[in-house]
């Protein structure tokens, strides 16, 4: 057989590779062996859409993902992932860290980073700052231990046009709000907040809600919502807030989605049909958990009725001192006591002038004080007031919660340092739970459900464009972890506890935990939702 000879043109295009080669040999071997900063190799991928994991490397140059599965190239680090899950960094929808991220003791936000968290959401239950460019620019001033969307808070909106008057909002007062919105949301917020058991929030009717609402939803954002109420009114309240998302435009998203109560238990079932006959008809809703059966908030929100709270504490304190309003005020909060089994589900978490009944249940202080329960909570309230925890939800309707694929994980916890208080421990240990007790020990949920509802899913509600997933191009907010040793060590009666397991936590490909311990960087940022200057809804 004859053999073929090239032809002049294939001939001169061999000439010209091996020219290039000989006069420029980095760039072949650049295509060859593409180079990364770090490489996380060996680590079981679960990418935040909820599919299985595969066991793959990642490698990131720049702050950016640059390979998921393969990586052929060179890297400056490697580090050895065998054993360990590797995840997109967790989005917290749900956090009240407004002052803690920008305070110089507590910005490093160490508590959510050992859970995993880089991202967190402030602005919720209706309470924040409503300048969301002088807030964005007290995080990037300083810098922060994770990145932070803001929610414009309706609640104190609605304190700064029309202050704490239980009464209708005016047009002018609407019009006042809306344009604040309007400025809210081209400074970068994601969507507005309400806390609609929290004054002034509460005293906003369906109206008005839905009137700012419309401009957050022409900016492209969400409707976030601390119900109304989440005990025996908590279909009424689910349904508010679909009414608010519908007339609205706009996506809802209930917030902390539970039963509270022993009278309300099991409700939380229909108020999940409720949402799942919205979402069939095409609505856009959402909710987050925390997956702990207390909750936390001020022992005036929990027992003191909203109409009593009108006009800020010095008010209220006056109508104790009315001889006929006090008399109803103390029936109510009797009445609101008996179904708190007399203040023993209620339990001191701060309290100032007696620190000494931090972590001891009401009624517990009652009996040690020889004092009525009913006169404790007119003490503490002329004290100033006390942060409580009420446990108040059945560990059956948690675990029920936290199964579907339109319920995300959030906190409800804010960025601390540990001290002498008593708080929630879901501050230290919502996402290490969820994760470390629930899926991987009693698998009520899969791991890899259980990872998309603190990454991929968040970002789908966010609509936030480029964190969320293990995909190229996207910003490396990491998490790689040991599933046997990611748990949550706070307790209720020792919360300031850091998780454990977390292995390293890299922001923007920054390492903000490494080999466990955090680095105290400083590379979390606040992340502005673009404008949308047409105003086309979603």
């Amino acid at each position: 057989m004859r053999a073929t000879l090239p032809t002049p043109a294939v001939l001169f295009l061999v000439a010209a590779a091996l020219f290039a080669s000989v006069a420029n040999p980095t760039s072949v071997l650049a295509q060859a062996a593409p180079r990364a900063d770090l490489l996380l190799k060996g680590g079981t991928l679960l990418d935040g859409t909820g599919e299985a994991g595969v066991v793959g490397d990642l490698a990131i140059r720049d702050g950016k993902i640059i390979a998921v599965g393969k990586f052929d190239g060179t890297a400056d680090t490697t580090i050895d992932c065998a054993g360990l899950v590797v995840a997109p960094g967790f989005i917290d929808l749900h956090n009240h860290s407004d002052g803690g991220i920008v305070s110089a003791k507590a910005r490093a936000n160490v508590n959510f980073l050992t859970q995993g968290c880089t991202t967190i959401v402030t602005g919720n239950c209706g309470s924040g700052p409503i300048d969301v460019r002088d807030y964005f620019v007290k995080i990037d001033s300083a810098g922060a231990g994770t990145n932070v969307i803001h929610l414009l808070p309706q609640g104190t909106l609605r304190r700064e046009v029309v202050g704490e008057a239980q009464r209708k909002a005016t047009a002018d007062e609407i019009a006042r709000m809306k344009e604040l919105a309007e400025k809210a949301m081209r400074d970068g917020a994601w969507g507005m907040s309400t806390g609609l058991i929290y004054v002034p929030s509460s005293y906003a009717d369906t109206d008005e809600l839905v009137a700012i609402a419309k401009v957050v939803g022409s900016h492209g954002g969400i409707y976030a919502s601390h119900i109304r109420g989440e005990s025996l009114e908590l279909l009424a309240s689910i349904n508010e807030a679909l009414e608010i998302g519908r007339r609205g435009e706009l996506p809802v998203h209930v917030s902390h989605f539970k039963a509270s109560g022993r009278e309300s238990w099991g409700l939380i079932r229909e108020a999940a049909r409720m949402i799942e006959a919205a979402r069939d008809k095409g609505q856009t809703v959402t909710a987050d958990q925390y997956p702990y059966t207390a909750s936390s908030t001020s022992l005036e929100a929990t027992v003191i009725p909203t109409w009593a709270r009108a006009g800020g504490q010095q008010a209220l304190v006056a109508r104790f001192d009315d001889a006929e309003v006090g008399q109803r005020l103390k029936e109510e909060i009797a009445k609101k006591l008996e179904l708190r089994d007399g203040g023993g589900v209620i339990q001191i978490a701060r309290y100032s002038p007696r620190a000494d009944w931090t972590g001891l249940r009401l009624s517990e202080i009652a009996k040690k004080e020889s004092k009525s329960p009913l006169a404790l909570v007119e003490e503490i309230t002329r004290g100033g007031g006390a942060a409580i925890v009420n446990f108040g939800m059945s560990e059956e309707d948690v675990r029920f919660a936290m199964k579907f694929s339109w319920v995300a994980t959030a906190s409800d916890g804010s960025a601390m340092t540990p001290n002498s208080t008593q708080p929630h421990p879901r501050s230290y240990g919502t996402f290490s739970r969820k994760i470390g007790l629930y899926a991987v020990r009693e698998k009520v949920l899969p791991l890899e459900q259980a990872i998309r509802s603190a990454s991929g899913l968040p970002a789908d509600i966010l609509e936030l464009p480029d964190r969320g997933y293990l995909r190229e191009g996207y910003v490396a907010d990491i998490v790689a972890f040991d599933p046997e040793a990611f748990r949550d060590k706070a307790t209720f009666e020792s919360p300031h506890q850091y998780s454990t397991g977390c292995r390293y936590v890299f922001v923007a490909g920054e390492a903000a935990v490494f080999e466990e311990k955090p680095t105290g960087a400083l590379v979390g940022k606040a992340l502005r939702r673009a404008k949308r200057e047409d105003g086309v809804k979603r």
